[in-house]
């Protein structure tokens, strides 16, 4: 019997119920502690987008409960082909968890500065010479990724984890991050105690481009703090087209930022909180509490994948299993239609009480 590949109906019927569950999982982060949690996996997920990394710990959770894997977070996801090429297949049974998989499409140009000269290129189209050729995203899908524990075949590689005492700093993370606030014009220097900063343990200033850090707290809280700067420095300068003038969004998104990388080189974060998110999240005029974390937890995870990834420092896995490639993932995930974007651009997604527009997602959601 012929297989009938998938309708775009059932495409966007697959769509809506990303984004309610979606919705839901977003709606739920309103503690300190909950909020938390969520950095802390997503540190561990990094090379998936916040929405994504929400959506495979929500799904993966139910299927614990449900008793259809053994452990209540997952270890690395991967796509069914992807598993395969590590040498490992999906267990007879086991139901993927399902995310959103980007569309892309490469335009070409040869006056890149007129916006009406861009032209989609075919598939194996070859631009011309004097083009400009870029890749933008045009459409989004429901694709499937599945945990390690629903596979079975080869091993999987143990790969070293970062190791700390209590109040060490994994080691070179401070001159990693020092170079990295030099590298953006500002200056450092460690001052006697919080007296000096009016009571905080670090500063940011803009005027004067410097970032000072009290000296008489632990290494790891030093760490952390002079993290939580640099998060201000790339954040919300006055020279960031993208800079949030809510001090409270600030100070939770540089605070998250700070987590995730310690999260990411095993450094303890429990010590530490994030202030209550639906205070500041219902203040935003003219967005929901779910837009408001939902768009704060992309731009936390963007910021800290930026810094980790111009860190020479040893740093806990990503979520992708040992091995697996950029190249492999490339079209590796299972596929189903495709729904263009500018189709999406008018639909919303109710769960309960709660919406979502679909016109939130771009290429940095997925």
């Amino acid at each position: 019997m012929t297989r009938q590949p998938p309708t775009v109906g059932s495409t966007e019927a697959k769509l809506e119920r990303l984004h309610a569950q979606l919705a839901d999982a977003v709606a739920t982060l309103v503690t300190g502690d909950d909020w938390v949690r969520a950095l802390e996996f997503a540190a561990r997920f990094r090379s998936r987008s916040f929405n994504n990394t929400l959506l495979i710990w929500m799904q993966h959770l139910a299927a614990f409960e449900q008793g259809r894997v053994a452990e209540p977070t997952p270890t690395y996801v991967a796509g069914f082909r992807q598993w395969r090429t590590l040498g490992r297949s999906v267990d007879r049974g086991q139901t993927g968890y399902m995310i959103f998989a980007p569309i892309l499409a490469r335009f070409a140009s040869p006056t890149p500065q007129i916006a009406e000269s861009w032209r989609r290129l075919a598939p194996r189209e070859i631009p011309s010479r004097n083009d400009v050729v870029r890749t933008r995203l045009v459409g989004v899908r429901p694709a499937y990724v599945w945990d390690a524990s629903q596979t079975s075949g080869v091993p999987i590689p143990h790969v070293p984890a970062p190791q700390l005492l209590a109040g060490e700093a994994p080691q070179g993370l401070w001159d990693g991050l020092a170079s990295l606030v030099r590298g953006h014009g500002y200056t450092l220097r460690i001052v006697g105690s919080d007296r000096d900063l009016g009571g905080a343990n670090g500063m940011t200033d803009y005027l004067t481009r410097s970032v000072a850090i009290r000296g008489d707290i632990d290494p790891a809280a030093r760490t952390k703090t002079l993290a939580h700067e640099l998060a201000h420095v790339m954040l919300h300068g006055p020279d960031n087209a993208d800079a949030v003038l809510h001090r409270g969004i600030g100070e939770v998104e540089a605070e998250s930022v700070a987590l995730m990388i310690g999260a990411a080189q095993g450094l303890d974060t429990s010590g530490y909180t994030i202030p209550y998110v639906a205070t500041w999240a219902r203040s935003v005029d003219g967005k929901t509490p779910v837009e408001v974390v939902q768009a704060t937890g992309e731009r936390v995870r963007t910021t800290a994948l930026t810094i980790l990834t111009e860190l020479p420092t040893l740093q806990a896995g990503s979520g992708d299993p040992p091995g697996l490639t950029r190249e492999a993932q490339r079209g590796a995930l299972q596929p189903t239609a495709a729904i263009p974007v500018e189709r999406l651009d008018n639909v919303r997604f109710a769960s309960g009480r709660r919406t979502l527009a679909q016109s939130a997602i771009s290429a940095r959601d997925l």
